[in-house]
């Protein structure tokens, strides 16, 4: 294989969740400030965590936490009828797994979060790692979450290729020293994925595979 550790992003790359993420943000919005913002407000920061997010509206740490435990009641209860696996995805993760590939999942989701929706969508005991918003403060950009999960997965960078879908996944990874792949079924635009220059597009699932093998 061209990689012996392959690392994704979680929402947005392997499952679709986009639409219950900015509603979630929507409601807990109404509900905190009386008021919602354009989608593309939160599209921005997919890939950041809800203290980050959230951060940008107020510096009381009780005020994000209460919009925080706001966010994921809503989240959670409309989660299972929101949330899919993108097509291939799967079938794509299972076979880098039968091939060998080591896997794991770098994402600024909460453990509790993540867990949730690799069962729902049938990913449950293919990855080896998981390294979640609860696992460290520094998120996407930053490239910490990346080298936590290299160090995990007892892998080098340059052999790791980075699947993600935001500009903050391709940043992340290539400051890591690891190669990245951009997938082009998430909410960004190609430009602007484009300016974080990574170094593979992928348009389809299959797309990984052949890259890959």
């Amino acid at each position: 294989m061209r990689f012996t550790a392959i690392l994704f992003d979680l929402d947005g790359t392997l499952i679709d969740s986009t639409r219950l993420i900015v509603e979630s943000y929507h409601h807990t919005m109404r509900v905190h400030r009386g008021q919602t913002f354009p989608d593309s407000e939160w599209i921005a920061g997919l890939g950041t965590p809800l203290r980050v997010q959230f951060r940008r509206f107020t510096d009381d740490a009780a005020e994000v936490q209460r919009m925080i435990e706001t966010y994921r009641e809503w989240n959670l209860a409309h989660h299972d009828a929101m949330v899919s696996a993108f097509p291939g995805a799967v079938d794509a993760v299972s076979t880098l797994k039968q091939q060998g590939a080591r896997l794991g999942i770098v994402t600024s989701k909460n453990r509790h979060g993540v867990e949730r929706g690799l069962a729902l969508c049938g990913f449950d005991g293919l990855f080896d790692e998981i390294v979640t918003s609860d696992d460290l403060e520094a998120s996407k950009p930053d490239p910490a979450p990346v080298l936590v999960a290299l160090a995990r997965l007892d892998a080098l960078a340059p052999s790791a290729l980075f699947v993600g879908d935001s500009p903050h996944d391709i940043a992340a990874g290539r400051d890591a020293g690891t190669r990245t792949a951009a997938c082009l079924w998430g909410p960004f635009e190609r430009d602007v994925l484009a300016a974080e220059r990574p170094d593979y597009w992928l348009s389809t699932f299959q797309e990984l595979a052949a890259l890959v093998a």
